[in-house]
């Protein structure tokens, strides 16, 4: 396993330097976001040049491009504003193997039309379901025109809220080209030590082989958000969950500031040291 964080957490639009910053910083890769370069997170169009630009800053810093952001609300209630997502999906995709990577990473959105990240009771619904299942056999075609993979990340305001429901989700759409981001933190508000190690030994246990990435955030004791290893999360007790399932991939931090990421990349690197 290799330590990584977002590339968004450091302020700049010139991809080297975001990269040389996350290098300096300790992470040996990155989850890319357009943003870096320059461009809107969910970009109409990325040209070589561009796409170039992030692979040369790759190359000269040694910071590989773990994943690249190509999140929109696969759920909204307006179906042109679901289309231009999928717009900037594949935009993305075209170029995500001259950029480095061939995962592009998603959430599976809200009925709320204002905020994917707020949940709305529409989500539990059958009917919720059944579009994210039409939108994801979309990008699936997408994903097979590019070779690229789709990285699904559970959210507790999303459609897919738990790790039952992103298992669900696998098995429904049977494709090699939908894995899973996995992030402890997206599975729980406030629980118990007992209860919240059992939460995440489960869910890692249920989606094991189809983990591609896996994110670094905490929750503090009332249910906010923490960064890594400020929080309540076991993260000895999280790694070796993951290195039980035969995990070897990237450990991406994120949610935190770029002031805490030297930090943040000495605890992570201390818990991946221990036996």
């Amino acid at each position: 396993m290799q330590i990584g964080i977002f590339a968004k957490t450091f302020p700049g639009s010139n991809p080297l330097d975001v990269l040389q910053a996350a290098r300096d910083a300790g992470y040996r890769s990155v989850q890319y976001n357009m943003a870096c370069s320059g461009l809107s997170s969910l970009p109409t169009e990325v040209s070589d040049d561009v796409a170039g630009a992030v692979a040369e800053a790759s190359r000269q810093t040694g910071v590989t491009i773990s994943a690249i952001s190509a999140t929109y609300n696969m759920i909204h209630p307006d179906l042109s504003v679901r289309e231009a997502g999928r717009r900037s999906f594949e935009a993305i995709a075209a170029q995500a193997k001259r950029i480095g990577s061939q995962l592009l990473t998603v959430c599976t959105g809200s009925c709320d039309a204002e905020d994917q990240w707020r949940h709305h009771p529409d989500n539990e619904t059958g009917a919720a379901w059944s579009e994210m299942i039409k939108e994801f056999r979309l990008l699936v075609q997408i994903a097979d025109r590019y070779d690229i993979r789709i990285g699904v990340e559970p959210e507790l305001a999303n459609v897919i809220n738990s790790a039952h429901k992103a298992r669900t989700l696998l098995d429904t759409m049977a494709s090699d080209r939908i894995v899973i981001v996995f992030d402890p933190a997206n599975l729980f508000e406030q629980e118990e030590p007992d209860a919240r190690r059992s939460i995440i030994e489960t869910a890692v246990h249920l989606l094991e082989h189809r983990i591609e990435i896996a994110h670094a955030k905490d929750r503090n004791a009332d249910g906010t958000f923490a960064t890594a290893g400020k929080g309540v999360i076991d993260y000895p007790h999280y790694v070796a969950a993951l290195r039980g399932a035969g995990f070897r991939g990237d450990i991406i931090t994120h949610g935190l500031a770029a002031n805490e990421a030297a930090g943040v990349s000495t605890f992570l690197n201390s818990v991946l040291d221990r036996p």
